[in-house]
């Protein structure tokens, strides 16, 4: 029995605990369910809070830019309402200016109006006065006039005549001023070239021993240069220098380079004669070739057919009286631009023209013929413009001047090889001659110094002011130019000039 009531009793217990827990369990849920409610309640009460905030800040926001916004456009508004008064003074004004404008248009055309019946008046009063005036002379205005011209005609003709002739003569002497300057211009524009005036190279050589190589055993090397070249050479007890002679100053330099590049490799003989001249040739052609293209680019002559170029090229070892004829012919084609520019002719057409003037002395020696018509079927040949061979062939007068650059072209030619300089036999002739120049004067009792200028052409001499007198330095400038025509031989005239001069100097201390 006690023992069943123990069970029970265990077992009651047991549903008991069970209940008990079951009970709590419970409780602890209620509390806990509790206490979110109040974390959720707390939560939305802080939201709802926080949104008013939010609410308040916006709506003060709002209304500050509702105030702003407010402020602008009232802002907005007085301007308009300025540009809206202006515009109406505007308005207004122009109005006004309107009416003035048009109140004076029509005085205007009412002055005009008046004007023209004034004029109408007038003429009408002059034919009434003229017919008058025709009625008691007897004649009519044309008559008068006629009478009148022919009665000044008659008693001022003689003065007239003087008039024209003193007009004619100022002008002739204009002209003659300004083409003097042209021409003075036109020279002292273009600088003077000093050219070699030689038919012969020296050749320089740095031992006398290779003379001997040169001729060969028995001439054999000489005579194979000269029959390769077709110049003849020169050796002779002249210390230091062999002279290579030839007409032909291309065929010269071929055998100038080549004798210089023989005597350079040292072995001359037969064979290696042969490849030096072969060699040379073709060095010569290129020089040639450049020689002609530095021509045409300094003469400003653009657009030559490329043979043409080469052909000009040979002139640079061509000389006429001791003057380079390509730089003859350079030096013409800037001069002749210089006066055509002057007198308002085509200063390409002069250019190209004064160029190519001389370009058949290239053939001169090979073709027959002279060398303008040689030159003229040369440009034919290369398709030179017509106004360009009309200007070259007649400075040498054997065609007439068709054209205004060949007159042009004629006097650069004669101004460029008449220059002080420009042609002379060889530059120790010509400062021999301005050394005897100066010594004639410096000889004359009287003299203190003398100089020679103008490449020989004036002498000025410096007398002493205490030694001579006025009168006397006429007599001296006479006698010197005397002395210079019976000494000495020279191109042209020789201008004397003397000079005395007195000059005193004191000191104040």
């Amino acid at each position: 029995m006690t023992l069943i009531t123990l069970l029970a009793t265990i077992v009651a217990m047991l549903g008991l605990g069970i209940a008990a827990g079951y009970y709590l369990r419970y409780l602890h849920a209620l509390s806990k369910k509790s206490s979110i409610e109040i974390t959720n309640k707390q939560r939305l009460l802080e939201a709802e809070a926080r949104a008013i905030k939010i609410q308040e800040k916006a709506e003060e926001k709002a209304a500050a830019i509702e105030l702003e916004a407010k402020t602008e456009r009232k802002v907005l508004e007085e301007k308009l309402n300025q540009k809206e008064t202006r515009l109406e003074k505007r308005e207004e004004l122009l109005d006004g200016r309107q009416i003035d404008a048009d109140s004076q248009k029509e005085a205007l055309q009412n002055k005009i109006d008046e004007v023209k019946s004034i004029k109408a008046r007038l003429d009408e009063r002059k034919n009434e006065l003229d017919v008058k005036l025709e009625t008691i002379a007897g004649v009519t205005a044309e008559e008068a006039y006629d009478k009148i011209v022919s009665k000044i005609k008659t008693e001022r003709a003689e003065d007239l005549n003087a008039r024209l002739q003193k007009i004619e003569l100022f002008n002739n002497e204009q002209i003659e001023a300004k083409a003097t300057n042209i021409l003075l211009s036109a020279i002292h524009r273009i600088g003077n070239v000093m050219p070699t005036s030689v038919m012969t190279s020296h050749l320089e050589i740095p031992s006398d021993d290779l003379k001997g190589k040169v001729i060969g055993k028995e001439g054999r090397n000489v005579r194979a240069f000269e029959r390769a070249t077709g110049v003849d050479v020169l050796i002779d007890e002249t210390p230091g220098y062999i002279v290579l002679s030839s007409f032909d100053p291309i065929r010269r330099e071929i055998a100038r380079v080549a004798m210089e590049a023989l005597l350079k490799d040292g072995r001359i003989q037969p064979a290696k004669i042969e490849e030096a001249v072969d060699a040379a040739r073709k060095d010569v052609a290129q020089i040639v070739r450049k020689m002609g293209e530095k021509a045409a680019y300094d003469a400003n002559v653009p657009n030559l057919h490329p043979d043409l170029v080469t052909i000009l090229g040979r002139l640079h070892f061509r000389t006429s009286y001791g003057q380079n004829v390509l730089w003859h012919s350079v030096e013409m084609a800037h001069m002749a631009a210089i006066i055509a520019e002057e007198v308002g002719a085509d200063v390409a057409v002069a250019r190209a023209g004064a160029l190519l003037h001389d370009i058949g002395k290239t053939v001169s020696h090979e073709v027959a013929g002279t060398h303008v018509e040689i030159g003229i079927r040369i440009l034919q040949k290369y398709g030179v413009g017509e106004q360009i061979i009309l200007a070259m062939r007649a400075h040498h007068e054997e065609y007439p001047y068709e054209t205004p650059e060949s007159l042009i072209v004629q006097v650069a030619d004669s101004i460029s090889g008449s220059r002080p300089g420009a042609r002379r036999d060889s530059i120790e002739n010509y400062i021999k001659r301005l050394t005897d120049l100066e010594a004639i004067a410096t000889t004359l009792h009287g003299v203190e110094k003398a100089f020679a200028i103008a490449a020989g052409r004036e002498i000025r001499v410096i007398v002493n002011p205490t030694d001579m007198t006025e009168f006397e330095t006429h007599t001296l400038a006479r006698t010197i130019a005397t002395t210079i025509e019976t000494q000495l031989r020279y191109p042209g005239e020789i201008k004397v000039h003397v000079i005395r001069e007195t000059r005193v100097v004191s000191y104040a201390r």
